[in-house]
C-alpha cells in the first residue's frame, strides 16, 4: 500500500479540528465563567493556576490517541483510521465547578474571616485551597478510572444503562443545558443568533456554505454580530448589548503562567482528607466517564475502528492523573462524536492539532485571549447541544420499559437546581444588610429548604441509584431493587447521598450535631428501609403467585438483552 493511502491527514482534519478543539475551548471558558460569575473566584487566579494543568490533561490524553490511530492504522494497512477524540468533560466541569471548587472556596472564605470581608492575601488563601482540593479530586479520579480500565466491562454490566445514563441525563438536561442557557439569553440577540445556528447545523443536520462547521460557523456568525452590536454601542450610543461582562483581568498577565508550577511542591496532598468529602460528587462522574468511554469504543468500532476498550480507559485515565500532576482541576474523557468526525473525513492529525492548540492555550497562556476575545453567548449554545445530545442518547440507548426510570433520575438534580439559587439569594449581601437569612424564615420555608437540601446533596448518587433499582423492579429483579433501596438507606446514614449539612459533607449520624437534623437523618435511611423490605415482600408474593422464581425477569416485559446492550 502506498505511503498516500497511509496517510494521518486529510482534508477532514480542518473541520475536525474546529469541532474539537472548539469543545474544549467551550469547556475552560465554562470554568473560568462559572468560578467567576457564581463565585466570584478571580479569573487570573483560575488562569495562572488551574486551566494550564486542565489543558495538559487534553494535551497528553490527545496526542496518545493520535499515536493509537497511528499504530492501528500501520496494523490494518489502512489509511482511514479516525482517531479517538478527547477532551474536558463537560458535565463534570459543571460538577468540579459548583459542588467541589466553589463550595471549597466558600467554605475556606467563612472560615477564614466569617461574613466580614476579607483581604486580598485572605482570598487568595480560598482559592488555593479550593484549587488544592480539586487537585486531589482529579488525582482520585484519575486513580478510580485506572482500576476500572481493568474491569471497565463488569462494570457496565452491574448497573443498568437506565442508571448510568439516568444520572447523566440528569446533569444534561438540568445544568448542562440550563445554566449556559441563562448566559446565552443574557444577550439575547446574540446568543439565539448562535444557538439557531448550533441546533440547525448539528441536530437538523443542515449544512453551512463552504462547509463550515457548525460550531465555526455559530462562533464566526454570531461573533461578527456581537461586535458589531458591540461597536453601534461605542460610536452611536445604542445600548444594544445590555450584558456584558467586564474583565477582572489583563490577558497579558496570563501569558506564560508559572503559578501552576508551585503544583510540584506537592502541597495540595496536605488536603487529601478533606478532599475525601467530596467522593460522592467525584466518583459518579469518573464512573460516567468510564461508561462513556466503554461507549465510544464501541461507537468507533461501528464506524469501523476498533480500539481496545481497556486501552481507552487506560489513556483517560492517565490523561487525568497528568492534569492532576500538573495542578488540572477538571478530568478528560473520549468524546462520544467519533463518527462525527470520521463522517467529516478526519483522520489522526485533528486531535494533533487539538492537542497542541490546547495545550499551548494553557502553557503559554494566550487562552487568556480568547477568553476575552471569544464572546461567551457564542460559544455556550455547544454546551446547550451537548446536554440536549446526551440527554437524547440516554433515551436512545435505554430500552422503552426504562424511560421512568431515566426520568426520574432528573429529579434530585431539579432539586440542587432549586438549592443553588436558593443559597445564592440567602447569600446575597442585600439580604445580609436588611437582616435577612434562613433562620429568620418561617418554620415552613425553612423545612422545605431543609428538604431540597438533602434531596440535592450527593444527588449523582441519588440519581443513579433511584434510577437503578426502579429499572430493576421494572424487570422484576426484586432482590437486587430491595439492595439498591437498602443500600440507599446505608449511603444516607454516612452523608453519601441526603446529607443534611449546608456543605454536603460525609458524617456518622452520631456526630452530627443538630438534634433535628440527626433525626431526620435516620427518618430517611427508615425510609429506605421499609422500601427496601416491601420490595422483598412483593417480590416474594409475585413469585409464589405467578410461580417465577423470585430475581427472574419477566418474559412479557422484557426485552433482548441486545438491545440492553446496544
Amino acid at each position: 500500500m502506498s505511503k498516500k493511502q497511509l496517510s494521518w491527514a486529510a482534508s477532514g482534519d480542518v473541520n475536525a479540528f474546529f469541532g474539537l478543539m472548539l469543545d474544549n475551548v467551550a469547556g475552560l471558558i465554562l470554568m473560568v465563567s462559572l468560578l467567576a460569575g457564581v463565585f466570584e473566584f478571580s479569573s487570573s487566579f483560575t488562569l495562572n493556576y488551574m486551566v494550564p494543568g486542565t489543558a495538559i490533561g487534553v494535551l497528553v490524553g490527545d496526542l496518545i490517541f493520535f499515536y493509537v490511530a497511528l499504530r492501528l492504522a500501520r496494523k490494518l494497512g489502512r489509511g482511514n483510521v479516525t482517531a479517538m477524540p478527547l477532551g474536558l468533560d463537560t458535565p463534570s466541569t459543571f460538577g468540579m465547578v459548583l459542588f467541589v471548587l466553589g463550595p471549597a472556596f466558600v467554605k475556606m472564605k467563612a472560615d477564614l474571616g466569617g461574613e466580614g470581608s476579607l483581604t486580598d492575601e485572605q482570598l487568595f488563601l480560598a482559592q488555593k485551597y479550593a484549587w488544592h482540593i480539586g487537585i486531589c479530586c482529579i488525582f482520585i479520579s484519575g486513580i478510580f478510572k485506572a482500576i476500572c480500565a481493568f474491569g471497565s466491562n463488569w462494570i457496565r454490566k452491574a448497573l443498568p444503562r437506565a442508571g448510568l445514563l439516568g444520572s447523566l441525563a440528569a446533569i444534561a438536561l438540568v445544568l448542562i443545558s440550563f445554566l449556559p442557557l441563562i448566559e446565552i439569553l443574557n444577550s439575547p440577540v446574540v446568543g439565539l443568533t448562535a444557538l439557531a445556528v448550533v441546533l440547525t447545523t448539528l441536530v437538523a443536520r443542515v449544512k453551512l456554505p463552504f462547509k463550515i462547521p457548525g460550531a465555526l460557523g455559530a462562533l464566526l456568525i454570531a461573533g461578527l454580530l456581537f461586535y458589531l452590536m458591540q461597536a453601534s454601542d461605542a460610536w452611536l450610543n445604542t445600548h444594544l448589548l445590555s450584558h456584558v461582562h467586564a474583565m477582572d483581568f489583563d490577558p497579558k498577565s496570563a501569558l506564560m503562567p508559572t503559578g501552576w508550577l508551585e503544583v510540584f511542591r506537592f502541597e495540595w496532598i496536605q488536603q487529601m482528607p478533606s478532599a475525601l468529602n467530596y467522593l460522592p460528587i467525584v466518583v459518579p462522574f469518573a464512573l460516567a466517564t468510564v461508561v462513556g468511554g466503554i461507549d465510544c469504543t464501541e461507537s468507533a468500532a461501528a464506524a469501523g475502528d476498533e480500539f481496545d476498550t481497556g486501552q481507552v480507559i487506560g489513556v483517560e485515565a492517565f490523561a487525568t492523573l497528568v492534569a492532576s500532576l500538573c495542578g488540572g482541576v477538571i478530568q478528560t474523557t473520549p468524546y462520544i462524536g467519533h463518527p462525527a468526525y470520521k463522517a467529516m473525513g478526519g483522520r489522526s492529525a485533528y486531535t494533533l492539532a487539538t492537542a497542541l492548540f490546547i495545550g499551548g492555550a494553557g502553557i503559554l497562556g494566550y487562552f487568556g485571549y480568547l477568553y476575552l476575545i471569544i464572546p461567551k453567548p457564542t460559544v455556550f449554545p455547544i454546551l446547550v447541544f451537548i446536554g440536549i445530545e446526551i440527554t437524547a442518547q440516554s433515551f436512545h440507548a435505554t430500552p422503552k420499559r426504562h424511560y421512568p426510570a431515566v426520568a426520574i433520575a432528573c429529579i434530585p438534580a431539579l432539586a440542587t437546581l432549586a438549592a443553588m439559587y436558593a443559597g445564592k439569594i440567602l447569600s446575597d449581601p442585600s439580604m445580609f444588610a436588611a437582616g435577612i437569612s434562613e433562620a429568620k424564615l418561617s418554620d415552613h420555608l425553612q423545612g422545605e429548604l431543609v428538604t431540597v437540601r438533602m434531596l440535592a446533596n450527593g444527588f449523582i448518587i441519588t440519581s443513579l441509584l433511584w434510577a437503578s433499582g426502579l429499572a430493576m423492579l421494572i424487570d422484576r429483579r426484586w432482590k437486587a431493587s430491595t439492595l439498591i433501596f437498602g443500600l440507599c438507606g446505608v449511603l444516607t446514614l454516612c452523608g453519601v447521598m441526603h446529607s443534611p449539612l449546608p456543605d454536603g459533607s460525609m458524617f456518622w449520624p452520631w456526630q452530627i450535631g443538630d438534634t433535628v437534623l440527626q433525626r431526620l437523618t435516620w427518618e430517611y435511611a427508615a425510609g429506605y428501609l421499609v422500601v427496601a423490605v416491601l420490595i422483598y415482600f412483593l417480590g416474594q408474593w409475585s413469585s409464589k403467585d405467578s410461580g417465577v422464581s423470585g430475581d427472574n425477569e419477566d418474559p412479557h416485559l422484557m426485552e433482548s438483552s441486545s438491545a440492553v446492550n446496544s
